[in-house]
């Protein structure tokens, strides 16, 4: 496999038409479908959040702090009901195809939960800038969010910073975090997101982004699909497995892209996707 060296630039002709996506990836860093899904679709998926949720609250490392009253958790592609439908989603393949190439690969299945009472992250992206990027100016990964709830401005919506994926520089604590004297320009360029159930967003990982103060009474479920390219290796932060009779369940299409071990019995994920410097939120 090689790197996908012309981004928008699909190997071959892709389900949907993501040329506008593309480009806001590359500028803004962030783009979206709406009404990809019923609500009925996101219902699903907030269901097997909260049970998942429940279950690993319940275990030792079962869940990670993202700040306060704030927590993510990897879990199975079996876990979620409406797996397939999402990978296999014609925008989220084209998507894939156009920017990350034709042998990307399906390599984070999990959750954030915001509960009552999360407040303010402090700016930051998820991992270090790639090499690829930096020298290339080139994206190598992408996230997918789904929210489970109608997001509601009390509710500690999603803020990010468009065209801050591009943001470099030895100033960045532990390559992540920029220093608060660069908050400024980030409030300035904050947009807020408001997705609704059936919504996808899809970003780079990469634009500066923070969730921000839950004041309402409800949690704020959001799924989270991460996909690298074939230089990546965020992979290595995620232990997903799927049993041999669910791979066999999925379609071909849906195979060569997940990038995950095939086993005889699932055994519960101990979280490792660590970021520290969110464990206490922004002070």
């Amino acid at each position: 496999m090689t790197p996908h060296a012309h981004p928008g630039t699909a190997a071959g002709p892709t389900p949907v038409d993501v040329s506008v996506d593309v480009a806001a990836l590359y500028t803004d860093g962030i783009t979206a479908r709406k009404g990809a899904f019923a609500p009925e679709w996101a219902d699903l998926v907030r269901e097997d959040i909260e049970q998942a949720f429940a279950e690993a609250l319940a275990r030792p490392d079962g869940a990670v702090g993202r700040g306060p009253n704030r927590y993510y958790v990897e879990i199975h592609p079996e876990q979620l009901r409406g797996f397939v439908e999402l990978v296999d989603h014609p925008w989220v393949r084209s998507l894939c195809s156009a920017v990350l190439g034709p042998d990307y690969r399906i390599v984070e299945l999990g959750f954030d939960v915001p509960l009552a009472g999360a407040v303010d992250q402090p700016w930051h992206r998820d991992f270090p800038m790639p090499e690829e990027t930096r020298r290339e100016h080139r994206l190598t990964s992408l996230a997918f969010n789904v929210t489970g709830v109608d997001t509601e401005e009390n509710m500690g919506p999603f803020e990010i910073a468009p065209g801050t994926q591009w943001d470099d520089g030895p100033e960045f604590g532990h390559g992540m975090f920029p220093p608060k004297s660069h908050y400024g320009r980030y409030e300035e360029l904050a947009v807020r997101k408001y997705p609704r159930r059936g919504d996808i967003s899809c970003r780079s990982a990469l634009t500066v982004h923070r969730g921000t103060r839950n004041e309402s009474a409800r949690s704020r479920p959001v799924l989270v699909l991460g996909v690298d390219g074939p230089e990546a290796d965020n992979g290595d932060r995620h232990d997903a497995a799927v049993t041999r009779a669910f791979w066999e369940s999925l379609p071909q299409r849906v195979r060569r892209h997940l990038d995950c071990p095939v086993v005889d019995a699932l055994r519960p994920i101990a979280q490792k996707h660590t970021i520290e410097g969110l464990v206490m939120g922004d002070a």
